[in-house]
């Protein structure tokens, strides 16, 4: 992969797509925070109870399955907005969609008519993860692979900037409106909230003038292959199955099967009296169903896009998976518990929020910065190699702080490093994702793609709480910390394999 002299680095920064992404990762990042850290602080301030609230993060699921329906900014252009194009017309209508639901949320008094509020909040929960789809195929399609890095650094300035707002931001706004912990005033977060919907307006505004992407209109064709309707009941069936097979095991688990095998019961009591043989076969009835009825080719939509990526790369497609699969693995389940370990070390709220939010988000953008820079100079796979050492290397650090109690001085140390490795590992794992994406399949690829980079890390940081009561803090980093050498050793070979003689060429993406 040949260098590019350091003016050209910079020269990534300086194009306007730098500020529209800017912009857009504003756009981004500020209705994903209204409806889950404010929104449950709005809430419990309103009277609501700590098992409703909990329901109502049941939101977040809008973000974790975006890639259900991200077939259909692919393969369906939108009546009227069409004209726009595909990128802009989708980005277009689900902004419009978040100022709609954050304004309509804001005119909501959850002691009075809460079931409202939710369903807008699910509203700009869709609207948003639509939104990121949208621009995550923006994103790609307008910058080639080398680019790609400091397009994600200037998202992710606008999303951080965004997320700061959003929380601390729309406290101070509501507390100043009249709402406080002791007086709970709905017009303060009537204001807070018709003022954020405002403040998407920029987005409208950039979405309307910024240019759709030069994506050849045979590239498009051939993506476009299934109707409206088609995507419709593909999108459907994934639901169903995605609720009906997990929920199928878990009945399974709990019906009396040991009562049949002993013979202290029948296998009709089982359907007579067992709720949860009942509900197995009510889940494996659906499931079923939407398998027979609409075959392999009913889910077409979605397979194809994954058929086409290991199509590409062949058996070298394992090795992807595996590397994309654990890079963010040690920096995710060790940050499920930094906020516990923090307080439990003895450090102060006042101290936490402060470090994280200054340090912690000036690292972040400055790593994110350097990550893109660095790209461009060098190329992909030598940054992400580098930061995902320094993402592991960093969890060491937290190894030498649970041993020095509450120091200050070593906390600001340790999260500079952890958010600088961050923003510099984010922004190299974007840009490879982004290399290995078909223009075609953009924003179903990438969907498809980020989905897996963080489901087993999520998975695995579950546990974390456990990990932490049978090993302790000491051990824990320590564990996170090896939790980065087999991704390592995948990127090792990947890039072996992509600089070697006989390297496996993908195939030619259209």
């Amino acid at each position: 992969m040949s260098r590019k002299t350091w003016r050209a680095a910079l020269a990534a920064y300086a194009s306007p797509s730098t500020l529209v992404l800017l912009l857009l990762g504003f756009a981004a990042g500020l209705p994903y925070m209204l409806v889950f850290s404010t929104l449950s602080v709005w809430l419990r301030e309103a009277g609501v109870a700590r098992e409703t609230i909990g329901y109502a993060s049941l939101i977040g699921l809008a973000y974790a399955f975006k890639w259900v329906w991200s077939p259909l900014l692919d393969q369906w252009r939108l009546p009227l907005l069409g004209g726009m194009g595909r990128r802009r017309s989708w980005l277009l209508l689900s902004q419009i969609l978040v100022v709609i639901g954050l304004i309509g949320m804001g005119l909501c008094d959850p002691q009075k008519h809460l079931s409202w509020l939710i369903a807008l909040a699910v509203l700009v929960a869709f609207a948003s993860a639509t939104q990121d789809i949208a621009v995550d195929a923006y994103r790609l399609e307008i910058a080639d692979d080398q680019r790609q890095a400091a397009l994600a650094a200037s998202y992710m300035a606008g999303y951080r900037v965004a997320a700061l707002l959003a929380t601390a931001g729309a406290l101070f706004f509501a507390e100043w409106f009249g709402s406080t912990g002791f007086s709970y005033l709905h017009k303060a977060w009537t204001g807070t909230y018709v003022l954020f919907g405002l403040i998407m307006l920029p987005a409208l505004f950039t979405t309307l003038v910024m240019r759709e992407p030069p994506v050849p209109l045979r590239t498009q064709l051939s993506a476009a292959r299934y109707g409206l309707g088609h995507q419709l009941a593909s999108v459907f069936v994934l639901i169903i199955l995605l609720v009906s097979v997990p929920a199928s095991f878990t009945q399974m688990y709990n019906t009396d099967w040991a009562s049949v095998v002993i013979g202290t019961a029948s296998p009709l009591d089982l359907v007579m009296e067992d709720r949860a043989f009942l509900r197995l076969m009510l889940y494996g009835l659906l499931t079923w169903a939407c398998l027979s009825s609409m075959g392999r080719r009913g889910l077409a939509p979605v397979l194809t896009p994954v058929n086409d990526f290991i199509h590409r790369y062949r058996w070298q497609a394992l090795l992807l998976l595996g590397l994309i699969a654990t890079y963010r693995m040690s920096d995710t389940v060790m940050g499920v518990m930094a906020n516990v370990f923090y307080i439990d070390q003895g450090f102060t709220k006042d101290e936490i929020a402060s470090v994280s939010k200054i340090f912690g988000l000036i690292m972040t953008l400055v790593g994110a910065g350097v990550g893109g820079l660095l790209i461009v100079r060098f190329g992909i796979l030598p940054i992400l190699f580098i930061g995902g050492a320094a993402s592991a290397a960093t969890n060491l650090l937290f190894v030498m702080l649970a041993d020095m109690g509450p120091n200050l001085q070593m906390l600001i140390v340790t999260i500079s490093l952890d958010n600088f490795s961050s923003g510099l590992a984010t922004s190299a794992f974007v840009a490879y994702l982004s290399s290995l994406t078909n223009l075609k399949f953009s924003a179903t690829q990438y969907a498809l793609l980020s989905s897996i980079m963080l489901l087993l890390p999520r998975l695995m940081g579950g546990y974390s709480g456990v990990m932490v009561e049978k090993f302790g803090y000491h051990n824990f980093f320590l564990i996170t910390a090896l939790l980065g050498v087999p991704t390592l050793i995948l990127i090792a070979l990947q890039w072996r394999l992509e600089s070697g003689p006989n390297k496996l060429e993908p195939v030619e993406k259209p």
